[in-house]
């Protein structure tokens, strides 16, 4: 009963227009001073400056940072001509081109908006031209940036980590192949869609167009190496990745392509700094709420009430995606994340769920969030690109929408899908 008061009153502040992590610090004192009284409330800066200052979230706007500079590197449009050489051939390759440049993108940013906001500005006006309705050039964009926050790196995967305290680099690997389960699943309906449509076929495969467009993409196609390979085989950390990602980014705008400016880099630095700033708002104000559940003991009482109902692991799972796909409607990711992760994991290590194949799930659903309204960010973005209404492109998008529906309950009750790599790698 007392976590229901507290959400429901973050949610009420919320939908007055308080931001989401000011509505969460002023109940979370509320909730503090009322239980312990006032002379717990000198203690709070210490516990937000301690939060925000947690070595794993750097990696957050470092990735940020990464995938901003690569935007203004021309690395995005190589990325798009590569794709393309070897995906046009097919019945509305364009579509295809989007998807696959999201996956290769996906691997660098992390970030499900980075991706839409980099490549849709480019696919999206490219396949309104060659004929597509524009609900569905918004709507293949969107669902395919989504896989940003499966693919590894993932900027939700890191802060759900830290939340858990559970290992970011057996998630990283989790992601993989729902990931890429996900973007078949994607151009799958893309060329239902082509052939409903009659659209047309992008170019014809040739061998010399792959080799070139390859060539000139190669330096954006050592990044993930670089990240991923240096994570994966344990030469640095999902932090320490961040920071060569940074370096590499900046070696390849600066001394490779020569297309990074100072004003290009102005600009991504205040990008990174902004959307960081959110971030770590949020984790701090958190923080605070963290407090009082822990001395109340609410998370523990909510995993008794729900053993004694089931302690089917299988029925627990149903349930808490049926709230996450909920939640995702609602908040974003980072503060779904933020907000009820630390409530429910004493409820997940009591019914046997393990925290990473969990960690995979709470990612795909808040990814699926970023797709239906109100709240929908990664949605907003392709419908602000490509001047359509949010109503209009969702009529469309619910097709590719229920692909990442399928991924969800594949991952979920085939746990082999995504853990099957983490098992073989780490256990």
């Amino acid at each position: 009963m007392q976590m229901l008061f507290l959400f429901g009153s973050v949610l009420a502040l919320v939908l007055i227009n308080v931001p989401i992590a000011v509505a969460l610090g002023v109940v979370a004192i509320a909730a503090i001073w009322t239980v312990q009284g006032a002379g717990s409330l000198p203690n709070l800066p210490i516990v937000l400056y301690n939060a925000a200052t947690n070595f794993p979230l750097l990696a957050i706007p470092l990735f940020i940072l990464a995938g901003a500079i690569m935007n203004a590197s021309g690395i995005s449009t190589r990325l798009i001509a590569f794709a393309s050489a070897v995906l046009g051939f097919i019945r509305g390759g364009l579509a295809m081109v989007s998807i696959g440049a999201s996956l290769f993108f996906a691997e660098i940013s992390g970030s499900a908006v980075a991706d839409v906001a980099a490549l849709g500005s480019i696919t999206i006006p490219a396949m309104k031209k060659k004929g597509y309705p524009r609900a569905l050039a918004a709507a293949v964009m969107s669902s395919s940036a989504t896989l940003a926050v499966i693919i590894p790196p993932s900027i939700p995967m890191i802060l759900y980590a830290v939340m858990a305290e559970t290992s970011v680099v057996q998630l990283f690997v989790a992601g993989i192949v729902p990931g890429i389960i996900g973007g078949l699943g994607l151009m799958g309906v893309a060329y239902w869609f082509a052939r409903r449509y009659d659209l047309p076929v992008e170019q014809h495969f040739r061998w010399s167009e792959v080799r070139r467009t390859a060539r000139e993409a190669f330096w954006a196609f050592t990044l993930p190496m670089i990240i991923l390979g240096g994570i994966f085989g344990g030469f640095v950390t999902a932090t320490e990745g961040a920071a060569l990602a940074v370096v590499a980014a900046l070696f390849i705008g600066l001394v490779v392509y020569r297309e990074l400016d100072l004003a290009h880099l102005k600009a991504a630095i205040i990008e990174g700094g902004s959307q960081t700033a959110v971030v770590m708002l949020l984790v701090a104000t958190s923080a605070l709420l963290g407090v009082y559940l822990t001395e109340t003991r609410a998370p523990q009482e909510l995993a008794r009430a729900v053993t004694e109902l089931t302690t089917n692991k299988w029925f627990v799972l149903a349930l808490l995606n049926v709230l996450f796909l909920l939640l995702g409607m609602f908040l974003h990711s980072a503060a779904a994340i933020i907000l009820v992760v630390p409530v429910v994991m004493p409820l997940v290590h009591a019914a046997g769920i393990d925290p990473v194949h969990f960690g995979l799930i709470v990612t795909i659903n808040l990814g699926i969030g970023q797709q239906t309204p109100p709240v929908a960010s990664v949605l907003m973005v392709a419908c602000s690109i490509s001047k359509a209404g949010v109503w209009e492109v969702t009529r469309t998008n619910v097709y590719f929408i229920a692909v990442l529906l399928a991924v969800l309950l594949l991952v979920t009750y085939v746990p082999v899908t995504g853990m099957g790599l983490v098992e073989y790698f780490y256990r």
